[in-house]
């Protein structure tokens, strides 16, 4: 393990949103998330859990309009929170995958920090919701995600029946992905790249 801390404290403010994250890349898996979205905080303690990142998110926005500017705004200042948490991506694995099923219901998550932010996702439950949050919401946080942690992100539902089930697996996922992915590896010795840049 690293013997720096690689942690980050980021705020995003708008006329819609207000949110405040913290992250250790290198925690326990504790979570600490409200965003008056109860879906969505649960999703992102799946996260935090199977990433193992301590992570504290709180978050005020527009509900009363819809739920999209809170998600979309999270996932930027989480992404951004990761880009500063990795810093120059030295010794960094690069790399994650996890394919993770969660009962009718399998999806998959691959990643590469690899400074160009790109979302290819792919869900059979599109348009459906569970409970008051639309699966459509997935891809708004993904790909603030993936856009300021300069990240290349594949997430793909393969089977699901169940929306609650199909999110649940991607979120799971993105945490085992991600945590694969931020750790260092011994055997790497600067940056993980021909380029010599990430």
């Amino acid at each position: 393990m690293s013997t720096i801390e690689r942690t980050a404290t980021v705020s995003r403010k708008t006329s819609e949103t207000d949110v405040q994250v913290t992250l250790n890349l290198d925690g326990t898996g504790k979570g600490t998330i409200s965003t008056g979205i109860g879906f969505f905080d649960h999703m992102l303690d799946h996260v935090s859990k199977h990433g193992l990142f301590d992570l504290e998110i709180t978050a005020q926005g527009d509900l009363h309009v819809d739920f999209h500017h809170t998600v979309e705004d999270i996932g930027l200042t989480l992404g951004e929170a990761f880009k500063r948490s990795v810093g120059n991506k030295q010794g960094l694995r690069r790399y994650g995958f996890a394919q993770v099923p969660m009962d009718e219901a399998l999806a998959s998550v691959t990643l590469d920090f690899s400074g160009r932010p790109m979302l290819v996702f792919s869900n059979p439950l599109d348009h459906r919701s569970a409970g008051d949050f639309s699966l459509d919401l997935v891809p708004v946080f993904l790909q603030g995600l993936a856009d300021q942690a300069g990240m290349t992100l594949h997430a793909t539902v393969h089977t699901a029946e169940n929306p609650h089930h199909a999110a649940e697996a991607i979120f799971k996922a993105l945490g085992r992905a991600l945590r694969a992915a931020v750790e260092i590896d011994p055997r790497v010795e600067g940056i993980p790249s021909t380029k010599g840049v990430l």
